[in-house]
């Protein structure tokens, strides 16, 4: 079995895997880490969203040994402490969420758009949302979510 290492959420973790292990039960099964959930995998919903090597990617549709050597961050690791990453609280202010199934991966998708273009438009935020599906709400308030988060300190 390979061995990996990877830094995930500022942590270092060295774990032998099965060659056939998808990242997405890596880090959920091995690490604990259930925040990132397990949707369709077949990449289409994105609620498997995380942060490798500080880019959005689906972590069902990797295995967990392409990732040796990688930073990995999750929406366990998004927060600073005890207070929320800007999009956290967007969500809640602005109920963009329903169910919050896809949240994790929406938010950690939204991050990495943010991260790209700190101001985008509204179009902007639903053309960078596109590979994540929410089957619960009309897609409004996580937008205004975004938006929210986009205009914070």
């Amino acid at each position: 079995m390979p061995k990996i290492t990877v830094t995930v959420n500022g942590t270092q973790r060295t774990h032998e895997v099965e060659g056939r292990l998808l990242l997405v039960h890596y880090l959920r099964d091995v690490l604990g880490l259930t925040g990132t959930h397990v949707g369709c995998d077949t990449s289409s919903c994105g609620a498997c969203t995380i942060h490798l090597d500080g880019h959005a990617v689906k972590s069902c549709s990797m295995l967990a040994a392409q990732a040796d050597g990688a930073t990995i961050t999750t929406i366990e690791g998004l927060a600073s402490g005890d207070e929320l990453h800007p999009l956290q609280v967007g969500f809640k202010e602005e109920h963009g969420l329903q169910c919050g199934f896809c949240t994790p991966g929406m938010i950690m998708c939204a991050a990495d758009l943010l991260k790209r273009n700190p101001n985008p438009t509204e179009q902007e935020i639903r053309e960078g949302l596109e590979g994540n599906i929410c089957r619960c709400t009309g897609y409004h308030n996580i937008v205004r979510a975004v938006q929210h988060a986009a205009v914070a300190p």
